[in-house]
């Protein structure tokens, strides 16, 4: 159902010279909900990140973003669509593959296709697969922001 990808990740060595880390290959696993698969690809703590850390990028991220940065690839199951969620971050969603429905909660649907990219401004959402039969493969880049303010109050996370 869903394809496994490449991960290759760069640094320096003892003299400062770029080098190749490592190079793995991972597949995404279907979640708790059943409407995709999540396969983290990278995570941060903090934003700035911090580039002297010696990690594997792979922190626990959850299904959002609790703090700093991550990239994850998202199949989205065909026909599937996700819960409505806000969380606090700027997210970039990039279609990789397939086709998807962006809905939000004044009932709005935008349809996306390949090479569309979409700005999600911790806004309250929904992700849905038209398709009867093809996984749509989306690359989620989410990065800490502050809480969204409207009429003096803060519109609260909503998690799935």
């Amino acid at each position: 159902m869903t394809s496994s990808f490449r991960r290759i990740v760069t640094g320096h060595d003892e003299q400062g010279l770029s080098v190749i880390r490592t190079i793995d290959t991972l597949t995404p696993c279907l979640i708790d909900t059943g409407d995709a698969a999540f396969q983290l690809v990278w995570a941060t703590p903090t934003v700035p990140v911090d580039l002297n850390a010696g990690t594997d990028g792979l922190l626990s991220a959850g299904k959002t973003l609790q703090g700093g940065s991550v990239i994850r690839i998202v199949d989205m199951l065909p026909g599937r669509a996700s819960p409505l969620h806000r969380s606090w971050s700027i997210d970039y969603g990039i279609i990789l593959s397939g086709d998807l429905e962006l809905e939000l909660d004044d009932g709005s649907v935008t349809a996306l296709s390949v090479g569309d990219i979409v700005v999600q401004r911790a806004t309250n959402h929904l992700w849905r697969n038209p398709s009867p039969d093809q996984v749509c493969r989306i690359a989620f880049i989410l990065i800490e922001a502050k809480p969204v303010m409207v009429g003096g109050r803060i519109l609260p996370e909503i998690h799935p």
